[in-house]
């Protein structure tokens, strides 16, 4: 099993989902997230007052997959995500040694599905 985490703009968000349902990944977790990189923020103006906005609001896209899928859900994130500008997100893989529902304590593959 793998850990696919996803850094991706909150505006590309519906697309990428429906493009996960699409190869069967039914649960994942998001939280929102800001961050800064070669993107570098933007200045906004509110009241008259420039202001800088250093961290840029993002998602972060975590998921836990059998290996076999992890090629096609990379795919899915590349194709849907891009927008072709700087500050378009990352993509992290990492081995899960074990995953175990709590409820049913099923173990593996299986408590993930």
């Amino acid at each position: 099993m793998k850990k696919i985490e996803a850094i991706i703009r909150p505006e590309v968000f519906g697309i990428v989902r429906d493009g996960l349902a699409k190869e069967g990944i039914a649960g994942l977790s998001i939280s929102e997230i800001a961050g800064c990189g070669r993107q570098l923020g933007r200045t906004g103006l509110f009241r008259g007052n420039v202001y800088e906005i250093e961290f840029l609001p993002k998602l972060k896209l975590e998921m836990i997959v059998d290996d076999e899928k992890v090629d096609a859900i990379v795919e899915v994130l590349l194709r849907d995500a891009a927008t072709g500008k700087v500050g378009d997100g990352k993509i992290f893989i990492y081995p899960v040694e074990q995953a175990i529902r709590i409820r049913t304590k099923e173990v593996g593959s299986v408590a993930v599905d």
